[in-house]
């Protein structure tokens, strides 16, 4: 199993709405290294959500459940999607402050390079920030 990290602007796409629609669309993802993350992606991979710009916190865990295909947002049929569900919403979210400040998480991909919105993680990383999700 493969774990990782993928933002979205909460007033775009929220946790909560992923919550409530039950299965969506990782789309309009256009960035080569982020692309690449998902082409590796693999069903029942499993996913941090983070909120960017606001909030810049992580929320949840989602499951990847569909696997690379084409986005249905590109007219272009250049760009990956894949499609993912809900598995469970942090009680306690995780800040960007919390772990940049946190050197089990200093080598976190998203920590080194913050503009890309869908980044691996360890198993280490995955465990770490669950463990802080909890307090």
């Amino acid at each position: 199993m493969n774990y990782w990290l993928m933002k979205s602007e909460p007033d775009a796409f929220s946790y909560d709405d992923l919550a409530a629609k039950g299965k969506a669309e990782w789309d309009g993802v256009r960035n080569h290294a982020a692309q690449g993350h998902m082409k590796a992606m693999r069903k029942g991979d499993l996913a941090i959500f983070y909120h960017s710009n606001i909030g810049v916190e992580a929320v949840g865990i989602m499951k990847i459940v569909e696997e690379a295909a084409p986005d249905s947002t590109d007219g272009t049929g250049k760009w990956v999607a894949v499609h993912v569900a809900p598995k469970e919403k942090f009680a306690k979210p995780v800040t960007l402050k919390t772990m940049k400040a946190d050197p089990k998480l200093a080598n976190m991909v998203m920590i080194r390079q913050s503009r890309l919105s869908v980044s691996p993680l360890t198993a280490a990383e995955f465990k770490h920030i669950l463990d802080l999700s909890k307090g």
